[in-house]
């Protein structure tokens, strides 16, 4: 038997990135994952994917910055398969500008995807996981969870939170056998950080190469990215945890970037 038989995971951002890895992960070891994407051309493609392989996965059109999308969209996956035993709230973007003229369109568009989707998606699964006394959460942080770097404000501000919104719901949710954990990861070359290395390129004034060494991996033990395994990795663990045991808990995976 194996650990997610069964087990119906909303993954937000699932259509690309580390999201479509998670999800290839569950549905490899018997989890059903819901690809949660703003792009539902490119949810249905990853779970088609999916059950070319083998598995069980279903696609639903979601913007986790709206309420009435979000409620929406865990309501049909409720209403398909009777319940949401894990959600991995994945979703995200970068927007990389110095403090000093950061737009505030983009520090607030940049909080509503990684914090406000975070709350929202929570919030709609809760309720189906406390009826059921049962339910995974697990949030993707970051190393910027833990650490701050130049020209992210946001990114770093909303992923410190994650971390504190995770152990709310480990108190809120251990009478109802719920956990929340965080995974932090460092650098994994997705399409997010890919955009990233240019833009950083021109506002340092420096090369694209040394933008990978010098500031993305610099603190790593071997100066390798992180991979979208290695993620899937630590988001599985939480996920399959048997008991409140592990719970309030933020796991960082980042080849030594960042060490507690």
């Amino acid at each position: 038997m194996s650990r997610f038989d069964g087990k119906v995971a909303i993954v937000t951002g699932a259509a690309s990135g580390i999201g479509r890895q998670i999800a290839f992960r569950l549905a490899a070891e018997g989890g059903i994952p819901v690809i949660a994407d703003l792009n539902l051309d490119a949810a249905k493609a990853t779970a088609g994917e999916i059950g070319a392989k083998g598995g069980e996965a279903y696609a639903v059109a979601m913007n986790v910055t709206d309420e009435e999308a979000v409620d929406t969209g865990v309501a049909e996956v409720v209403e398909k398969y009777g319940k949401v035993d894990i959600l991995v709230s994945n979703a995200g973007i970068q927007i990389v500008r110095p403090l000093v003229d950061f737009p505030f369109a983009d520090w607030k568009k940049m909080l509503a995807i990684h914090l406000d989707g975070a709350f929202l998606t929570t919030r709609a699964c809760l309720k189906h996981m406390y009826k059921a006394n049962y339910g995974r959460v697990v949030y993707m942080g970051s190393v910027h969870s833990k650490e701050a770097s130049r020209l992210k404000a946001p990114y770093v501000t909303a992923k410190h939170g994650l971390i504190g919104l995770a152990k709310v719901l480990a108190k809120e949710g251990a009478e109802h056998n719920v956990t929340a954990n965080v995974v932090c990861p460092g650098f994994v070359r997705t399409p997010l950080v890919d955009k990233q290395i240019p833009e950083q390129a021109a506002e340092f004034g420096i090369s694209e190469e040394a933008v990978i060494k010098t500031i993305m991996l610099k603190d790593t033990v071997d100066g390798e990215f992180t991979t979208t395994d290695d993620v899937a990795d630590a988001v599985l663990y939480f996920a399959a945890a048997k008991s409140n045991a592990l719970t309030g808990q933020s796991l960082v995976v980042s080849h030594g970037w960042y060490m507690q």
